[in-house]
């Protein structure tokens, strides 16, 4: 039989509104019976029920933690932070996959069954649209990774990916490179438009050859398979791929032509994922502050659900560029 709060009670020699008080936070109980409620849970193995206190509190403790692109071995990453973050707060995540989902009002409507006290968007690829209809359903929500606007309509946190693209396109020119590319993820991404449009900004004027491409989407095989397209044309002398999926796609097709990277293509990704650390692909990328969004966007979207009231804002952090066996020169 489950161990209930009566016993709870009958255990301590207090009232079951006690016990009821010991768990609820912010409920007004005395030090000495709360000692005496906690020693009496501890030996019956009691746990409150989550979701009877919630009918008290008024909060649930779930965030909904929204995402597509499971096909990206980064989304490990971030739902590991995620849930940690979260239940070190005494928050659980409710995961919603958006993967290939184009009518959003579904997935809301399972946030608002669910009650959840806040929303987390955790995509590059995902239109803002989504983040804006959650807070039009009055939904405390954070869009991490998302697009940043100097007026934003909900809370954004994340990187500016304009600036990565210069710094991309810097890197290769400090190393020597003429003819450049960038090989980016779905052409309809803002992400991928961000990146792109930065490594332009940065190339023009130059004395410098510059194309631009798309894989369908931020995966191994697209990535690969859009390489294998510009192998069978005249490719660039190196490549600023828009996720560091893409860069270990392009290597792979690079190496099966027959080439080398970085004697003869070079490559430089975004992201630094663990693979990308691996001494078989040892990727020249630019590094995302993965762990610093994440607790950002944690820290926002409860300050938010505290204050419902308070204003958008924006969060961006650096990057910056990591050598490793990529790109020539090192």
């Amino acid at each position: 039989m489950a161990v209930t709060l009566k016993d709870v009670a009958e255990r301590a020699g207090v009232s079951r509104s006690a016990v009821s008080r010991t768990f609820t936070e912010g409920a007004s109980v005395s030090a000495r019976t709360r000692a005496k409620v906690e020693a009496a849970a501890q030996e019956l193995g009691y746990a409150p029920n989550a979701l009877a206190s919630s009918l008290t509190t008024g909060r649930t403790k779930l965030i909904g933690l929204i995402a597509n692109n499971f096909h990206n071995p980064l989304i490990l990453e971030v739902f590991d932070l995620f849930t940690r973050g979260l239940q070190a707060r005494g928050l659980r995540p409710l995961l919603v996959n958006l993967s290939g989902v184009t009518d959003h009002a579904a997935s809301l409507r399972m946030l608002r069954q669910y009650s959840v006290d806040g929303v987390i968007v955790a995509s590059s690829t995902l239109p803002s649209s989504f983040a804006r209809a959650c807070k039009t359903a009055n939904l405390p929500v954070v869009h991490a990774f998302g697009r940043h606007s100097p007026t934003p309509d909900v809370h954004v946190v994340g990187i500016d990916n304009v600036a990565c693209g210069r710094m991309a396109a810097e890197a290769l020119m400090q190393r020597g490179y003429r003819r450049v590319a960038f090989l980016g993820g779905p052409e309809s991404a803002t992400s991928t438009q961000d990146r792109a449009a930065g490594f332009q900004q940065a190339l023009a004027g130059r004395d410098m050859q510059v194309t631009l491409s798309y894989a369908t989407d931020y995966t191994f095989d697209a990535g690969r398979a859009e390489m294998q397209r510009l192998l069978a044309d005249t490719p660039a002398e190196a490549y600023f791929c828009g996720d560091d999926l893409l860069a270990v796609g392009a290597l792979s097709a690079i190496q099966e032509a027959g080439l080398s990277v970085p004697r003869d293509i070079g490559l430089i990704g975004l992201n630094d994922m663990e693979m990308s650390r691996w001494q078989n692909i040892a990727l020249t990328t630019i590094r995302q502050p993965v762990a610093e969004i994440i607790e950002a966007a944690i820290d926002l979207v409860v300050a938010t659900i505290e204050t419902p009231e308070r204003p958008p804002e924006t969060r961006l952090f650096p990057c910056r560029v990591i050598a490793r066996c990529t790109l020539r020169g090192f």
